[in-house]
Parts: C-alpha cells; sequence; structure tokens
C-alpha cells in the first residue's frame, strides 16, 4: 500500500532484528504494522506523515492524550534532577497517598514497573497470605504474561491462535483454574469443588483483553460472596480501567471493594509502572515487612512517579474522566445509529468500547467472541487505518477515547466505519 509503503519496509528491517519484526505480539498484523513517529493529543502520525485519530491510546493509558503539556513539562523538570537513583524519592510518598485517598479499598500500595509484575505480585501476595496454591482466572482474560495467568490468555495470545503458551509447565498450571466470563453457576460448582484450596480469583471487573465485556448485573457480588465464604482472596486488575471508569475505577464504579487491586498504564501518566495495593493485613505480608519477597531496581523511579503525581493531577483539573465517559456514550450512540441494520455489535462502557462483527445481540464471554467475523475485525482495521481512523488491531482488544475526542472526530469516524463496511461487503 502506497499510503504505508514506509512502514512496510521498516517492518522488513525490523524483522532482521526482533522476534516477528515487534517487540510485543499484540503489535503484530497482517500485512504488517503501521510505524507511527509522534502522537499530538488525540491523533498518531505515523513514519509518512499520515494523521490518524487515535482509539488505541497506547492499548488505554493516553486518557488525557498525548504529549499532554503539563506532563511533558514535569517530566522533563525531573529529567534534569536525575532518572534512577536506587533509592526512596520524595514524589514517592505524594503518589502514594493520592492512591491510597482515590481507592477505598487499598490501604498501602507497592509500585513496580509493569502491569505483569503488579498481577505476578498480587497472586503471589494472595498465595502466601492464604497458604493455598490455587488461583481461579476467566477464560480469555489477560493479566500479564508470567506462568500463573498464561492460561487460555487472550489479546495477542488469542490473536496468534496460542492461548496457551509453551514454558508453562503442567505441573504449575494445574493450579490456574478457569471459568468462562459471566457463567455464576460454573463459578459456583468451582467453589463448592475447591473452595477450601483457592488463594484468590483474579479478574478484570470490565474485561479489556477479548473486547470489552462489562459484568453481568450482580456477578461481580458473586465473586466478593464467594471469595469471603471460603477464606478466599478477590483482586480485581483494574490496569486497563483503575483511571479511566471512574475516579476511583471499576470497583467504584460497581460498589464493590476487593482485597487486592492492581493498577497501571494511565497511572504512570503513560510511563512503565505497575501497582498493587489493598488491605492492609494483606499488604504487610510483602517484603520487607513480611515474607512474601517482591523487589525491583526501577520501582517508583522517580520520573514515572513525578509522571504519576501529573498524571492525577491532570484527571481532576481537567474533568478528564467524566469527559471522556461522555464521550464513549457519543461515539457508541452514534456509531448504533449509524450501523442499524449491519451484522455489528456496538459494546462498552464509560470511554471503552468495542465494535464485534456478529449477530449476536450481546457478548458476554469469549466463547460469543470466538464467533464474531475475526478475520472481518482484521480487514476493517486496515480499511479504517486508510481513512485515518486508528482502531486497536485485533478483535480481541478494546477502544478508548480521550477527552479530546472532537465532535468532528466522532463523525469522521463513524463515517470511516460506514465506508469501510461498504468496501468488505
Amino acid at each position: 500500500m502506497e499510503r504505508f509503503e514506509k512502514s512496510e519496509e521498516r517492518f522488513e528491517e525490523a524483522k532482521k532484528y526482533f522476534v516477528g519484526g515487534v517487540n510485543s505480539p499484540a503489535r503484530a498484523y497482517d500485512p504488517f504494522p503501521i510505524f507511527m513517529e509522534r502522537g499530538e493529543g488525540n491523533k498518531l502520525v505515523d513514519i509518512q506523515g499520515n494523521e490518524f485519530i487515535d482509539y488505541s491510546l497506547a492499548f488505554g493509558p493516553m486518557i488525557f492524550g498525548h504529549v499532554h503539556p503539563k506532563l511533558k513539562e514535569k517530566v522533563v523538570e525531573q529529567i534534569e534532577k536525575g532518572w534512577a537513583f536506587g533509592t526512596p524519592c520524595e514524589d514517592g510518598i505524594e503518589f502514594g497517598r493520592r492512591l491510597v485517598e482515590r481507592f477505598g479499598s487499598i490501604d498501602k500500595v507497592r509500585l513496580v514497573n509493569t502491569g505483569t509484575e503488579a498481577t505476578m505480585s498480587a497472586i503471589r501476595l494472595a498465595r502466601g497470605y492464604t497458604g493455598r496454591d490455587k488461583i481461579v482466572k476467566f477464560s480469555g482474560g489477560f493479566h500479564g504474561a508470567h506462568d500463573s495467568v498464561l492460561i487460555e490468555a487472550g489479546s495477542g495470545a488469542s490473536t496468534h491462535g496460542s492461548p496457551d503458551s509453551l514454558g508453562v509447565p503442567e505441573d504449575f498450571a494445574k493450579h490456574t483454574i478457569v471459568v468462562p466470563w459471566n457463567d455464576e453457576e460454573k463459578m459456583k460448582k468451582v467453589f463448592e469443588e475447591k473452595g477450601d484450596e483457592i488463594a484468590c480469583i483474579i479478574a478484570e471487573p470490565i474485561t479489556g483483553n477479548y473486547g470489552c465485556i462489562p459484568p453481568e448485573p450482580n456477578f461481580l457480588n458473586l465473586l466478593r460472596d464467594l471469595t469471603e465464604a471460603n477464606g478466599s482472596l478477590l483482586i480485581f486488575d483494574e490496569v486497563i480501567t483503575g483511571f479511566r471508569v471512574s475516579s476511583g475505577g471499576a470497583q467504584e464504579h460497581f460498589g464493590i471493594e476487593p482485597d487486592l487491586t492492581t493498577l497501571g498504564k494511565i497511572g504512570g501518566g503513560g510511563f512503565p509502572i505497575g501497582i498493587f495495593g489493598g488491605r492492609e493485613d494483606i499488604m504487610e505480608e510483602v517484603s520487607p515487612s513480611g515474607d512474601v519477597y517482591q523487589a525491583g531496581t526501577f520501582s517508583a523511579n522517580p520520573v514515572v512517579v513525578s509522571a504519576g503525581i501529573q498524571a492525577l493531577k491532570i484527571l481532576e483539573e481537567e474533568n478528564v474522566i467524566e469527559k471522556a465517559n461522555r464521550k464513549g456514550e457519543e461515539l457508541r450512540s452514534k456509531l448504533r445509529e449509524g450501523l442499524a441494520g449491519e451484522d455489528v455489535l456496538v459494546q462498552g462502557i464509560s470511554s471503552m468500547f468495542s465494535l464485534f462483527l456478529t449477530d449476536q445481540d450481546e457478548v458476554k464471554n469469549k466463547q460469543d467472541v470466538k464467533r464474531c467475523d475475526l478475520e472481518g475485525y482484521n480487514d476493517l482495521h486496515r480499511e479504517l487505518a486508510k481513512r485515518g481512523v486508528y482502531f486497536p488491531p485485533s478483535q480481541f482488544e478494546t477502544s478508548f477515547l480521550t477527552h479530546l475526542h472532537t465532535e468532528e472526530d466522532l463523525e469522521r469516524t463513524v463515517e470511516a466505519v460506514e465506508r469501510s463496511l461498504e468496501v468488505l461487503s
């Protein structure tokens, strides 16, 4: 494609040095990924100068847009002072305070470097606290790339047809129980049979890695009730939803308090960060206070915590979450109106949404997603890119909005989707 010929050339070169030409499988798609050069607000610009309305937003974290001037200023200011000390830094205290004040379920936190590290550490903590080995996760749910959760993983793993990773020993994987999302009866059965062996449930309160699928009414309440009745912990993986759905995350939106929470993405202003936190009696089991070991040289890095503080300030000062949520509602409404009569399901919540190419009335779990036209979505992604609209490159991902998307952006997006589907029909 002439419009993207430079990206095609660069991808051929990248394949000489990187496995599959990429450094994360979620970035790989046929015939080649588009190489981006810069971000500007809610837009991306590729190496050929093509501009896109961005609905991927780096898979979620850029809710306040790319290169926010206040965030950039704060980061540059800190870089001039230094960027890695291997010691505590004063900004870390303020960031921790802001996190604890923001989430009612969190008494103490530990800062790490990635969402993967946060979920891995939270699961280890749940096992250490309860003295149990088994965990429950949901089919297709993605909680990072570590052994406990790479069992029927979603996102890149499902897209590439290998939901179970090689290298995960069967003896280890047997401790992970996989249940379909939104399936109350199977959840109850698991706890009837294994309740006294289960250390925790880990769940995205709104799934984001096989499309945006909110919980059915009372499903999260069931998870809370089952864990409390059986002495297990409930972990909400809010790496995606934590600073997006509401001020206090999806847990505040649904009124359910987990025992542990994992956070990331937006919380670091788009810089690499992971966070896990929860009840004080549980968190005190983490080293050096307790015997559950966790450590990281770059944890609470001064650049990242300064970015995190500024990001949380921007969310409040610019009313980012409420504005982005309104944009989400507006776009979903416009898409449903424009696509009436098409085999396309528009589904989402707050500033998250997915277009499922299906004649189903509702997508409730991974099996429903697999019945969608997955190849058709890949074709749609390419057609939208030709028209200057950038959606995530897989049906298994979720699309996101910022508070900066304009009425004109939304109208252009609906028109691009309509025309792309016409071309593909």
